[in-house]
């Protein structure tokens, strides 16, 4: 018999990614740390950013249309939270980093990330408190120095995730297994019975 016990339902799930999402706010760059991120879409690739109607970054994300994620290194992690505790229009964050643009010019990336991605707004859903922020992504950037076999390798980007409730960052730990392989095993089996 199962001993599951009932919680209550207002839980994030674990783990979860963290990001910077990058937009111009009155001419300046601006970023917001988030962890309510996720790829929402193959083709076209859209990402999905959970805002808080509030946030100053919201701000310029509707009016130009553009903002970019960019994925941070653990190296990162005090920039990262500081982000997500100051408000842009009491400091400018800009100043943290070294900025850059591809083809979309309200969209400013980190250059200190080991994946920044610029997109274009797909849809923003208004819900209850946050703007679930739809974004198509119109270009990819990372380095070399994080790739393996042309794919970015996570070990040598070294992401970090959040947890909650205990608001806890981690890094990533052993592999696992390879995906959408290490359960063909059990297909062949129930294929057989």
């Amino acid at each position: 018999m199962l001993s599951k016990i009932e919680i209550p339902p207002r839980i994030s799930p674990y783990p979860m990614q963290v990001v910077l999402v990058g937009a111009t706010v009155n001419d300046k760059p601006n970023f917001l740390t988030a962890a309510w991120m996720n790829r929402l879409n193959g083709s076209p690739p859209l990402w999905g950013v959970a805002i808080g109607k509030k946030q100053y970054t919201l701000e310029g994300i509707k009016e130009h249309q553009v903002f970019s994620i960019n994925i941070p290194s653990a190296d990162l992690v005090e920039k990262v939270d500081y982000c997500g505790i100051v408000s842009g229009r009491n400091a400018d964050k800009s100043k943290l980093f070294n900025i850059f643009y591809g083809k979309l010019t309200n969209a400013p990336m980190i250059g200190e990330c080991p994946l920044a991605v610029e997109c274009k707004v797909f849809d923003i859903v208004d819900l209850p408190s946050t703007a679930l922020v739809l974004g198509e992504i119109v270009a990819a950037h990372t380095e070399e120095r994080f790739l393996t076999d042309g794919k970015i390798d996570p070990l040598k980007a070294n992401p970090f995730v959040l947890t909650m409730p205990d608001n806890s960052y981690w890094t990533l730990g052993d592999r696992l297994a390879d995906a959408f392989q290490v359960g063909k095993r059990l297909k062949h089996d129930s294929m057989s019975d």
